[in-house]
């Protein structure tokens, strides 16, 4: 199967930077398109940030400017370079992976086990 190691989570006042990564591994063929979700207390899981095997991006608004999605494809791994961090950014972030596998058609998708950020001072 696969299995996603998320790690670089923490505390951080407000300003601060972070960065994320999440490592893939497993019987996949290919991984497609590479995402990072975010999910605050009381509030639903919401995209953050997305980025395709070619290196197109897309980001939520309010972290325009701010984050930077990047991926390694070598290690499979993708990352969340997070500056100028606010409170409202304190969440558990999530990672996902669109995966194809040889044996079987279509694309599966597969998240992490989340990361905690909290950005206070």
């Amino acid at each position: 199967q696969v299995q996603l190691v998320e790690s670089g989570g923490g505390l951080v006042q407000p300003g601060g930077s972070l960065r994320l990564s999440c490592a893939a591994s497993g019987s996949f063929f290919s991984i497609n398109a590479m995402d990072w979700h975010r999910q605050a207390p009381g509030k639903e899981r919401e995209f953050v940030a997305t980025i395709s095997t070619g290196g197109s991006t897309s980001y939520l608004d309010s972290v325009k400017g701010r984050f930077t999605i990047s991926r390694d494809n070598a290690k499979n791994t993708v990352y969340l370079q997070m500056n100028s961090l606010k409170p409202e950014d304190t969440a558990v972030y999530y990672c996902r992976i669109h995966v194809q596998f040889r044996s079987r058609r279509g694309e599966y998708n597969y998240w992490g086990q989340g990361t905690q950020v909290t950005v206070s001072s």
